[in-house]
């Protein structure tokens, strides 16, 4: 079998150029959603953080206005506080997502506020309230976090 090495470059050139295109076609695709998406998708990994006890990273992966208002250590505190006292996340359903400009007490921006209809171990109804706004680098990251 004889292979040519134009067809060798040919295929090379063609993975090359999918792989150069994929990162803005991911980015686009990302633009075309909906900033409610966009915002659950970043809410949903930071509460698997929260989930899984990694408070600390969780404070890493909030916004910009979230660590400037709180330290690591106080959000690891208040966070042994509130949420190891509920017991293990046993269900989470989407309850709202809204897209809003203004919050009372936050500067003006991009916010998503989003309620979840949540159950622990020794909580069977809670109310779960995360609020992801687009930070300074371009993406959503928790602001604001809170369970009732």
């Amino acid at each position: 079998m004889i292979v040519r090495f134009w067809q060798i470059e040919s295929k090379f050139v063609s993975a090359f150029l999918l792989l150069m295109l994929l990162p803005g076609i991911c980015s686009t695709a990302q633009a075309q959603q909906k900033p409610e998406q966009v915002a659950k998708q970043s809410s949903d990994s930071w509460l698997g953080l929260v989930d899984s006890g990694k408070y600390g990273e969780s404070w890493q992966e909030a916004s910009q206005l979230f660590k400037a208002a709180v330290t690591k250590e106080q959000w690891q505190s208040a966070l042994r506080g509130s949420r190891d006292p509920l017991g293990k996340m046993l269900s989470r359903k989407l309850k709202s997502a809204t897209y809003t400009k203004t919050l009372p007490g936050a500067p003006d921006g991009e916010y998503v506020v989003i309620q979840y209809e949540s159950s622990f171990e020794h909580k069977q109804s809670a109310v779960e309230t995360v609020t992801p706004m687009l930070d300074k680098d371009g993406k959503w990251r928790v602001s604001g976090y809170f369970v009732k």
